[in-house]
Formats: C-alpha cells, structure tokens, sequence
C-alpha cells in the first residue's frame, strides 16, 4: 500500500462489497447440490471457496486475523448448534442419552490422551501442542456427518446417539482446549476434570431453565406477527449460550439444550421457525468456512501434511473406535453400529475454530498447531466422507428393517384452538395401502385433503393411500398429540397398529 492517507469507505465501496458477498452466497448455495450429488460434506466447497479467495488464490485476499476468525466462529457455532437443537427430537435421542453422553465424556477423554501419545511420539510434538491437537480434533461435526447421511434411513440409536454425541462434546472439548492453551504447566488433572464438571453442570441447568422460560413465554404471549416467532426462538437461543457463559458455565451446552427443549415445545408457528433457524444454520456455516478458508495459507502447509496424516490416521483407526468401544460395550450396542459410529466421527468447524485458541493465547507453534488441523480436517473428511454411505449398506445399516416414520409438521391455528397437521407418506411406511377410514384418528381428527401427484382432492372414508401422499389433517387442540402418535403408529404397524402393540411413541431403535 502507498504511504497517502486511506481513503474512507464509500458508497461505491459498499455496493462492490454486498456484490462480492452475494456472489460468494450464491456460489455457496450451488455448492450444496454438487456436495449432494457427490457424497462430500460441504464444508469442503465453502473452505475451497475462502482458500481460492485468500492470498494464495485468485481473490488475493491477505486475511490473518486470528482473533476475529475466533470470534465470528463462535458466534457462527452459536447459531449452528441452536438450529441442530432445534430439530433434534427428543423421542429419537431419549434412548441414546446415556451413550451420548459417555462418548462426550469418557470417549473425548480417550480420543485426546490417545491422539496426544500419537502426536508426541510419532511426530516429535512437544506435549503441550500434542495435548492441544489430541483436545482439538477430539470434537466431532453433526453438520458434516449428516450432510452425507441424510439419505440413508438408519437405525433411530444410530442417528440418535451420534446427533447427541456432536451436541454434548463440543462443551467439554473447549473447556480443555482453553486450559491446555493457557501460560504455565497444567497441573492438578483432577482438578480440571471438577472445573469441567462444574461447567457442564451450570450450563445445563441454565439451557434447561431458559428453554422451559422461554417455551412458556412463547405459548402464552401473543405476537403481533407471525414473523417474530423465529426470531424470538433464535434470540432465546442465544440468550442461554450468554448466560450459561456469563455464570462461568458451558455456553454451547445451554445453548444446545435450551434450543433442544424449544424445539420440543410444539411453539406456535413453528414451521416457520424451523425453516427460518435451518436458513441461519447455513448461512453461519458458510460465513464460518469461507473465513476459515481465508484464514490458512496453503504455502505453508507442506511441512504439515505428513504430520497430520500421521496423527489422522491414529485418530480415525485406533483413537475412535478405542473410544466408541470402551463407552458403547456396557450398553450392548451391536458391533454394527459400534463400527459405523467408529467410522462416523467426522471432524468440521470446530476443531478449525478452536484451533485458532492457541494462535489467539500465544502458545509456541499455534500456527503449525493449526496447519495441522486444517490439513487432518480437509484430508480425513474426504476419505470419511463418500465413503460413509457405502459402509452403511456393507454393514446393514443402510437399508432399516423398520418402517419410515412419516414427515408431520403442525401449524397451529389459534384462534380456532386447532391445528393443521401436514403429514407425509414415505415411501417405507405401512401407511401405503391403508384406507382413510381404517387410520381411527380420535374424534377431534380428520383428514381434510389429499395431494396426490400434484392434485389435491377432499378423500372419501374408502379412499386408499398410497406412498408420496400429503396428507392434511384437521385436529382440536385436545386430540393434536393422540392424532399425531396414531398417524404414526399406523405409519410403523399398518392397519393393525393397535393390535400390534405400535401405538405408543417412537421406537427404542
């Protein structure tokens, strides 16, 4: 740059910056279909999109600024971990709870002393960058292990455990990442594993107070639009991350859990609010990996690929089945599923993100420390990722014995203390087949149009679904959940559900 005054920031400048950005946006958002397409997360994309943008690439954008990454990061995994909250169900992840949380905890315990030994003796890392990397990548990514299988129906313990896992590790991963990156020897082991405990502890109680508060305040205040429904949601969210952080608890806990009891809520709305945190969730994913991109500079990482390889491969084949077997065996969870789980722990945003803690507290050789990590993230989930599918199905995994459990959104209608139950038949489900008369909705319920190959009509108690149905379904407030656990119950049994035993609530598996 020259050595004149800097111009100050004009209209014309903003009007190039908003063009760039929307540019990267819609490029980001074309991404997505070739990232389902080809079975690759599609953090990949977005991260090629910042590294093409940075200084080594055509944009030749020179970016360093390791404590802003580390800070949009943050915020960006605020929002992420709010909208997979969101849209976890508490009838799928309520059997897997327990495995869940011995994989966050034990099982991170395991993955970080087995990597770290891997680190320190394999590659020559001191012990302290060894314990930060072991710490770092010991977190696994639900975005990037879903967004390859989305499209395979597996087992409910399956999606259940590894969804819980990704939302509960994150928590104590930071707590160690941030003691291992601090001046001085870390001292006293049991000491740290009280001040974790603490953390998690006040983080949990703030996100399960915040999300029953605000569940409550929601249910009972009336807005005056419908629009302000998810962003009150999405402020609540946040609001339990602020909390739990300010309390000197586990902020991405609260905010986990508090979105968590939200999402389970049955809020007014709610459609709406889902549609609108699954926007959010993309566009800080996206934001977070072209940052990330832009940060690294892909010169300097040659001296770290054999590294990273090294310590990837110690992590991927013995640090994580080690960890999901020891955890998983006492609850006798077949060797299937301990082998896909094994094979499932995707690393993403955040061990990127937290690897830039180190660079931001000082610590000798943060830089490779981060090198290292970009490199294991890139390379690993390459492999991991295309390959996840083909496991699936090699194990019996991909293809459930089970019936698909169908697709219901509910939007209230209030004034008439009802609601509009929109019900989707998959193509597994034992609704196929079932005449309308035959589904025995409770007096209250019933079903009030059919759109069928993209024509809608009013059904006759003899008409016959058939698969790729939309139902719309007309239910009194009193009857809303008995309507909605009898759909599904006829969704796994068929016509004979009751007979069956399948009228209850989702399956153990």
């Amino acid at each position: 740059m020259g050595q004149g005054r800097e111009r100050p920031l004009t209209v014309h400048h903003l009007n190039q910056l908003l063009l760039v950005c929307s540019i990267v946006l819609l490029v980001a958002v074309a991404a997505v279909r070739i990232s389902s397409r080809s079975g690759l997360p599609s953090l990949l994309v977005y991260l090629g999109i910042g590294i093409a943008m940075g200084q080594d690439g055509i944009g030749d954008i020179h970016f360093d600024n390791a404590e802003l990454t580390q800070v949009i990061g943050y915020a960006a995994l605020v929002v992420i971990l709010a909208e997979g909250g969101l849209g976890t169900k508490w009838t799928e992840i309520r059997p897997a709870l327990p495995a869940a949380s011995a994989l966050a905890l034990a099982g991170v315990a395991v993955s970080v002393g087995v990597t770290a030994a891997a680190a320190h003796f394999l590659t020559g890392l001191e012990w302290r960058q060894a314990l930060i990397i072991g710490a770092v990548v010991s977190s696994t990514d639900a975005a990037a292990v879903f967004s390859v299988l989305r499209r395979i129906p597996l087992p409910t313990r399956v999606t259940g455990t590894l969804e819980a896992e990704s939302g509960f590790n994150d928590a104590p991963v930071v707590i160690l990442v941030v003691a291992f990156s601090t001046a001085g020897p870390v001292e006293h082991w049991y000491v740290l594993i009280g001040e974790i405990a603490l953390e998690l502890a006040i983080g949990a109680a703030i996100g399960l107070a915040v999300g029953w508060l605000g569940a409550w305040g929601l249910r009972h205040v009336a807005l005056p639009a419908s629009g302000l429904y998810p962003i009150a949601v999405m402020a609540i969210a946040v609001a339990a991350y602020a909390a739990g952080a300010i309390a000197h608890g586990s902020g991405f806990l609260a905010v986990y859990l508090a979105s968590m009891v939200l999402g389970n809520a049955k809020l007014p709305h709610w459609p709406a609010t889902r549609g609108f945190a699954e926007g959010l969730g993309w566009l800080a994913q996206i934001g977070m990996f072209v940052l990330l991109g832009l940060l690294v500079t892909p010169h300097e990482l040659g001296d770290d690929i054999v590294p990273a390889l090294v310590i990837g491969l110690a992590l991927t084949m013995v640090a994580r089945p080690l960890s999901v077997v020891l955890c998983l065996v006492p609850f006798r969870v077949p060797w299937q599923e301990q082998a896909l789980m094994s094979w499932a722990g995707l690393r993403g945003a955040v061990p990127i993100i937290l690897a830039t803690i180190p660079m931001v507290e000082g610590v000798a050789g943060s830089e490779r420390i981060f090198n290292i990590v970009f490199v294991l993230v890139v390379v690993y989930t390459l492999v991991q990722g295309p390959t996840l599918p083909w496991l699936a199905r090699t194990l019996h995994l991909g293809r459930s014995t089970e019936a698909a459990d169908l697709g219901i959104e509910s939007a209230p209608l209030e004034r008439l203390r009802g609601h509009l139950l929109s019900v989707v038949i998959p193509a597994g489900s034992r609704m196929h087949g079932v005449e309308v008369a035959e589904l025995r909705l409770p007096a209250g319920a019933a079903v009030t149009l059919v759109v069928r190959g993209g024509e809608s009509f009013v059904p006759l108690p003899t008409t016959v679904l058939r698969r790729g149905d939309e139902l719309l379904v007309v239910a009194t407030d009193p009857v809303r959940d008995a309507a909605e656990r009898r759909l599904r119950a006829v969704g796994r049994g068929g016509k004979l559900a009751g007979w069956l035993g399948t009228d209850d609530a989702q399956p153990e598996r």
